[in-house]
């Protein structure tokens, strides 16, 4: 039993230091100057952030619903009137499906979290977004980037015969669908907006298991880009309700 909890214990402080070594690794290295962008126009993007989770929410417009628009087949719905935020997400089905909330937590979609598990897309909207909140963090890029940013978001959904497949929701609102690549203890959720993020030319740490992780990263590598939001980022935040 000793040696088991030894094992346990080192096993966490391993990922502690590993988690806060990966923070301060940036990445990429070398970006490209936005000078030597075609016109770029300013678009803001959020990252919404809970104690152990992170989503990205874009901004809706007729090129986001052009370019997403096989989502309202499977009921989300990009034409609501008060939809204002398309949000992504990528996670562990198990997890993400059976635990909408703490009060839900159960122990095998939480070994399944911490072993390997198939992956999901979630997809929710969202009305008004106040991003003075602490569990928001305001980016803005270029539209390039936002480009390369939907390109990557997009090919996260698996496909069969070019179409995607629903496989449940919490509510009205939102949508799981099947996703490539597979969720484990390493690569998560917030590595995946991680990746996400650099796809739009951020910068973040090498490796950010958690939130917080994150949020620093993109504190320490994007001072342009970034303001005191983040530091309320780094605190534990909540994630916002459908509208």
């Amino acid at each position: 039993m000793k040696k088991l909890l030894a094992g346990l214990l080192g096993l966490i402080l391993l990922f502690v230091i590993a988690g806060a070594v990966g923070t301060f690794i940036p990445v990429p290295f070398a970006t490209e100057p936005l000078s030597n962008r075609i016109e770029p126009t300013p678009q803001r993007i959020l990252v919404l952030s809970n104690p152990i989770h992170t989503d990205i929410a874009i901004k809706l417009d007729p090129y986001l619903i052009a370019d997403f628009g096989f989502l309202e087949e499977a009921g989300i719905q990009l034409q609501h009137p008060d939809a204002q935020w398309l949000i992504f997400g990528w996670g562990g089905r198990s997890f993400y499906l059976e635990t909408p909330t703490w009060a839900d937590l159960k122990p095998l979609p939480v070994l399944r979290a911490l072993t390997v598990d198939q992956s999901v897309m979630h997809v929710d909207l969202a009305g008004a977004i106040d991003e003075t909140q602490d569990w928001v963090t305001p980016l803005t890029i270029d539209n390039e980037e936002l480009r390369y940013l939907l390109e990557f978001i997009g090919a996260s959904f698996a496909r069969t015969d070019g179409k995607v497949k629903a496989v449940g929701s919490y509510g009205e609102f939102d949508r799981f669908f099947e996703a490539n690549g597979s969720f484990n203890a390493l690569f998560g959720c917030n590595t995946w907006t991680a990746e996400a993020l650099r796809m739009a030319g951020l910068k973040t740490g090498l490796w950010n298991p958690l939130p917080q992780s994150l949020a620093l990263s993109l504190r320490l590598f994007n001072p342009d880009n970034t303001s005191e939001a983040l530091t309320e980022a780094l605190k534990l935040p909540h994630n916002p309700a459908s509208f």
